[in-house]
């Protein structure tokens, strides 16, 4: 969890190399305290061994070898418990930041890549061209216009037409008043038939350390020979200060920072923190080490940018996160897991193979020592005589082996909730960005709707009391120079005011061509005051996106003298690819991960997963629809019959889109992170309803019947512990079509003291219960039990434990007398009568698998009851069954 927190090929990369155990382990003050008990236990296993060694070597001889081998697995488990907890705690941190560095350069590539859409178009308007070729003269009238694309396009602090000579002919800045610039740009942009990107110094920006500036040569509009410049001066400071705001660390733990090709500094989240201009330690390769920073040791992320729609970015930019290794690991997070019903947190424990490989491997090792433990304690069972020497040490093995098993049990928990915790974040922070992009993106779409409707042609053209088809192919003509360089609409068109389309690009326009734009939409366009205002259509089908779903922008289309509306232009956005093509970036190659967009009311507007379509309804928790603007939420859920993070964001605008220009339609980004499919739930291992007491656990007097206790079929089951050989993992069975039986379901071989093997059968306790196999998991044991010269194997579901019981606790089941067959004729009482634990009875087990007759099923399933409910109660709910 993170659950695998970037994706699946990152959290890889991530782990390549593992991390130093010594190296971080200081700075774990958690996991440090876990291996200090760790050590304490160790040394008490081998207290315990060398105790039975010198004092009962007789009688502790046939234990001793399961002594040796709990130490020696408990020595190797010590070792592996510490370097997952620390390989994934550093894994999680390293994916977190990785996470972001990687999406802050990409935000930066997307937002300038617009820049050089922008830069090209505007180079080639008409009005400018004019102006700069000679052909009209008006300074103040050109300024105008370049404050009005400004007004649009409000991510620009400075817009400048110069001559070849580089004398600034109108500038909008009044600020920095300009004569003439000397920058090597300017011969640079003039000999380039494509855009000039540019950033540092510059003459052209006296007031600033350095400028972003893109620049374009410019035609004349009758010879076509080249005039001169117009440069677009990017508020940069201004948009990365947002991108930190937006994305950067809440809990100020983290630096972001966007770094150029030699690993300096351009701009920092925090400047006091780690200055602009500092060389930095980059970590390309997110490998798990620390890196040295101005006397502080950091965790880095580094990230270059993949490109956007062949745009690569400027030269060597990178995307960078470095986190202080003395904080890294002090998040002081929640205790997620508490959140979980214990169905939904076993049942992802069951996929920890997927989403946490050292969850599952830590789950793997404490499984074996716990069966090693259960193993001793079956062994000297029933033991008396010279035995009772060894009571001393079997007291302290019970105890230890149960202290050990809580803490493994905690050690669990710990790894489990910091991949838990930091995938739900990670899923959080995901959503946030797709919110983020898809704000930005609309963005310049609202920009570029009322930009077009200032076009000079246009407005006169609509002015006319009739427009001919000579007026028409004008304006097709300037929508498809337009469209040619905004690849993301799939249709401009143009309507007069009575809202007829008399022009449009894309498929079947002739179809589109006279038709007319509804009534709602006219009287929207016609009502919008001023050239700031524009109109969104709600998402929805449309004739003119081919009956898909869409967003269409309308702005206003103004007389040039009146100012009167005298029609508009839509602008087609393409939303299918571009919307889907938004998430993919927000997931970033995530594996087990799907994406959507939804509205307020969770109609699906874009979708990752091919089941879930645009227009039909994504059902997600009602809170999730409800969340304010710029919030997040994550869960723990069932999502196709799997287990899921799911995680959402509500849009909050970018700069004045849907903050302040009156546009408001909300949108969710909702993401499902999966990690396999839903269980039915296991032993409910360690739930407090199967814990016993220490009453009941450990007793004293000589008359008590000590009992294997186990799981099998979501029930606590009991055996005499005299009739119980060892337990074995399912691991070591082999499968076999010999038997004739369903419930055989394979055999296995048992060493015995000369060397050779036994075979055996081995049956499957689920079958009998139930009549259906048992699933095999993890956890899955085989029980040797015996009897009257007989040896088989019990498949079961779990190993639970060795407990001693009063014969005051054991009362034969209400159905005891009812047949032979029965396999539980007594139950015992433990916990002050609130847990009842099934006895099989062993004769009638062994009856059956040698003798071949039939038990009556099922066997009783008293321990489902309420763990208060009275047992009367029980024994009567038992007795209406």
């Amino acid at each position: 969890m993170t659950m695998r927190n970037a994706t699946e090929t990152e959290r890889d990369r991530d782990r390549s190399s593992k991390p130093h155990t010594e190296t971080f382990l200081p700075y774990m003050r958690d996991v440090a305290r876990c291996e200090q008990s760790l050590q304490e236990l160790n040394l008490m296993w081998r207290i315990i061994e060398a105790s039975a060694k010198m004092n009962c070597p007789v009688e502790a001889k046939s234990i001793l070898p399961t002594m040796a081998a709990t130490r020696s697995g408990f020595s190797r488990l010590e070792h592996e418990l510490v370097s997952s907890l620390v390989q994934e705690k550093v894994g999680n941190v390293l994916a977190e930041i990785g996470t972001k560095a990687r999406y802050v350069i990409d935000i930066v590539v997307r937002n300038l890549f617009e820049r050089t859409a922008d830069v090209g178009f505007l180079a080639t308007d008409r009005e400018l061209c004019n102006f700069v070729a000679g052909l009209t003269e008006s300074v103040e009238a050109t300024r105008y216009r370049l404050r009005e694309y400004r007004n649009k396009y409000t991510v620009y602090d400075e817009i400048i037409l110069l001559d070849t000579e580089g004398n600034v002919l109108v500038q909008i800045d009044p600020t920095t008043p300009l004569e003439h610039s000397a920058d090597p740009l300017i011969r640079q942009t003039l000999e380039s038939d494509t855009y000039v990107e540019t950033f540092r110094a510059t003459d052209l920006r006296p007031a600033k350390d350095r400028a972003l500036v893109y620049s374009r040569r410019m035609h004349h509009p009758q010879t076509g020979a080249v005039i001169g410049v117009l440069c677009l001066c990017f508020h940069f400071e201004e948009e990365m200060a947002g991108i930190f705001a937006t994305h950067g660390d809440a809990q100020a733990r983290s630096n972001m920072l966007l770094l150029d090709g030699e690993n300096r500094v351009i701009a920092s989240a925090d400047a006091l923190w780690i200055a602009p201009g500092s060389e930095v330690p980059v970590n390309t390769d997110g490998q798990p080490r620390l890196m040295m920073h101005s006397g502080r040791q950091y965790l880095v992320r580094t990230f270059a940018s993949e490109g956007y729609q062949g745009y690569p970015g400027p030269a060597g930019w990178q995307g960078q996160v470095m986190i202080p290794v003395d904080v890294a690991f002090n998040d002081g997070t929640s205790d997620a897991l508490a959140q979980l019903s214990p169905e939904v947190a076993e049942g992802l424990l069951s996929h920890a193979h997927s989403f946490c490989p050292p969850l599952h491997d830590i789950m793997t090792a404490a499984k074996t020592i716990q069966r090693i433990v259960w193993n001793g304690q079956v062994m000297t069972a029933g033991q008396r005589g010279d035995m009772l020497k060894l009571k001393t040490i079997l007291d302290q093995i019970s105890e230890t082996g149960n202290r050990s098993n809580e803490l493994f049990a905690q050690s669990i928990h710990d790894l489990y909730q910091t991949v838990l915790v930091s995938s739900m974040r990670d899923a959080e922070f995901t959503t946030g960005l797709m919110v983020d992009l898809l704000d930005r993106n609309l963005y310049e779409r609202s920009d570029d709707c009322r930009w077009w409707a200032l076009t000079p042609e246009l407005r006169s053209v609509l002015a006319q009391t009739e427009i001919d088809s000579a007026d028409s192919a004008k304006i097709d003509a300037i929508l498809a120079t337009i469209n040619g360089l905004y690849t993301v609409y799939t249709r401009l068109f143009v309507y007069d005011r009575h809202g007829r389309i008399i022009a449009s690009t894309g498929e079947a326009r002739e179809d589109v061509i006279g038709s007319h734009i509804d009534q709602a939409t006219l009287e929207a366009v016609r009502a919008l005051r001023g050239a700031q205002q524009y109109h969104v259509s709600p998402f929805r089908p449309s004739a003119l996106y081919g009956g898909r779903d869409t967003y269409i922008y309308h702005a206003a289309i103004r007389a040039l003298e009146q100012d009167a509306v005298v029609g508009g232009i839509g602008i087609v956005f393409d939303a299918e690819p571009e919307l889907r093509n938004m998430l993919l970036a927000g997931l970033a190659g995530k594996e087990r991960m799907s994406a959507f967009y939804v509205s307020r009311e969770g109609r699906i507007l874009a979708s990752t997963d091919a089941t879930r379509p645009v227009g039909t309804t994504l059902e997600i928790d009602g809170a999730m629809l409800q969340l304010a603007n710029g919030a997040n939420r994550s869960d723990v859920t069932l999502h196709d019959g799997q287990y899921a993070i799911v995680a959402a964001s509500a849009c909050s605008g970018y700069r004045e889109f849907k903050t302040s220009d009156g546009y408001q339609e909300d949108v969710i980004a909702v993401v499902f992170q999966c990690f396999g499919a839903v269980t039915e739930a296991g032993s409910a291992n360690g739930g407090s309803a199967f814990q016993l007491q220490q009453d009941d656990a450990i007793r004293s007097d000589g008359e008590d019947l000590e009992y294997a206790t186990f799981f099998s079929d979501h029930s606590l089951f009991a055996i005499a512990a005299s009739h119980v050989m060892e337990a074995i993992p399912y691991s070591e069975v082999l499968p076999t079509s010999m038997g004739k039986r369903a419930e055989q379901i394979g055999v296995l071989g048992l060493e015995r003291d000369d060397q050779h093997k036994d075979f055996i059968w081995v049956f499957d306790l689920g079958f009998l219960i139930r009549g259906s196999r048992s699933a095999i998991t993890s956890s899955s044991q085989v029980m040797i039990v015996q009897h009257g010269g007989h040896t088989i194997g019990l498949l079961v579901d779990e190993l639970h434990a060795v407990p001693q019981f009063s014969r005051a606790q054991i009362i034969h089941t209400p159905f005891a007398m009812q047949g032979e067959s029965m396999l539980v004729s007594q139950v015992i009482k433990a916990n002050g009568g609130k847990l009842l634990i099934q006895a099989i009875e062993v004769e009638r087990l062994f009856a059956w698998v040698v003798d071949g007759s039939v038990p009556q099923p099922p066997a009783l399933e008293l321990v489902t009851q309420a763990a208060d409910t009275p047992l009367a109660e029980q024994k009567d709910a038992l007795l209406a069954a």
